[in-house]
């Protein structure tokens, strides 16, 4: 057969091969009926096998033009990529980090990143949703008239925060941060601050947001919300110290990356009550059944869904059908991950 390797500017002269590399049940979560349809339709589509983790085979870079991948697909290192026809991986789930390497962008394949952007408002509403119940005190409400079926003991009387009234303040104005920061000023937010050395003061006020130092955004946070990529340079970047800066009360939110707070200090302030918390991400997940952040009343627990909304996932789907239609139409794609941004994931 043919080699093809469309560019931005050049369109598929054949209906491209596509190998989904995605576990059956998998697939059909993330890919809604008419977008399995609009992929067939698009070119031919060939299913890899296996009931926890698919395999990339390794003549998959001679016999396919696209390969898509998911949080099934087992990680692979770049030789499975080198050939003449494979000229796009598209992946459904989060960050490509974990599934290939950065040699694989040497091999002339272009990758695009799906899963991020179709998940970004889900998780800023989870974020959302974590703030209102902590301000309103909605889970020491429930948890307290469940176990006491008590109208007093519940809280009758007892006295929350508005969220308009808060100041928010944000670590990373990623497209996750952006989707929260667009839902909380629908809310009624005012005072919003972010730290995020890859913005401008001019490009942040234009979401309404005040670029500051993370220092200076976690003395003035009232709700401190972290939408950051976890990567060496941000590991443990709210440590002991900044946490200490925050006003006591104050909620801090990570529906991130656990790895980006120092999970031990943040404990201890939890513990100590001066701070409360929503939490979706841990060191160790499944969260330890001896944890200390079980049985706090300061805290929301969650075990790592803030992505996984319905609409979420078949929005992924959806993406990579765009992506895939776009690349054989050679258009421009719009999520491509280049050598340089594939440094700056998570």
């Amino acid at each position: 057969m043919p080699q093809y390797r469309p560019t931005h500017w050049s369109v598929m002269s054949v209906r491209p091969a596509t190998f989904v590399a995605i576990r059956a049940d998998e697939f059909e979560t993330l890919f809604a009926p008419e977008s399995r349809s609009a992929l067939h339709r698009i070119g031919e589509v060939t299913f890899g096998g296996g009931e926890e983790v698919v395999e990339v085979p390794h003549g998959v870079a001679d016999d396919f033009d696209v390969l898509v991948t998911s949080w099934s697909t087992r990680p692979f290192e770049d030789d499975v990529l080198t050939g003449g026809r494979l000229g796009l991986v598209a992946h459904a789930a989060g960050s490509v980090r974990g599934l290939l390497q950065p040699d694989s962008f040497r091999n002339g394949v272009r990758v695009t990143q799906c899963g991020s952007a179709a998940m970004a408002p889900a998780v800023a509403e989870m974020a959302v949703t974590m703030e209102l119940a902590l301000l309103r005190n909605l889970h020491t409400h429930d948890r307290r008239m469940q176990a006491t079926r008590d109208w007093h003991r519940a809280g009758h009387g007892t006295l929350g925060h508005a969220l308009p009234a808060a100041r928010h303040g944000i670590l990373g104005l990623s497209r996750t941060g952006l989707e929260y920061v667009s839902r909380i000023r629908g809310l009624g937010a005012t005072r919003i601050a972010a730290a995020d050395p890859y913005w401008d003061r001019s490009a942040a006020a234009e979401h309404g947001v005040e670029l500051r130092d993370l220092d200076d955004v976690c003395r003035e946070s009232d709700v401190f919300a972290v939408h950051a990529p976890s990567t060496p340079e941000t590991r443990h970047i709210v440590d002991a110290r900044r946490l200490a800066l925050l006003p006591d009360g104050a909620i801090v939110l990570n529906t991130a990356r656990s790895a980006l707070i120092d999970e031990a200090a943040l404990t201890a302030e939890l513990v100590s009550g001066r701070l409360r918390a929503g939490l979706d991400v841990f060191d160790d997940e499944p969260l330890p059944a001896d944890s200390p952040l079980f049985g706090l009343p300061n805290v929301i627990l969650a075990p790592h869904v803030a992505g996984g909304t319905v609409e979420a996932r078949h929005a992924q789907g959806a993406a990579v059908v765009e992506e895939v239609r776009r690349y054989a139409a050679g258009e421009p794609l719009l999520h491509e991950v280049t050598a340089e941004l594939y440094h700056r994931l998570a």
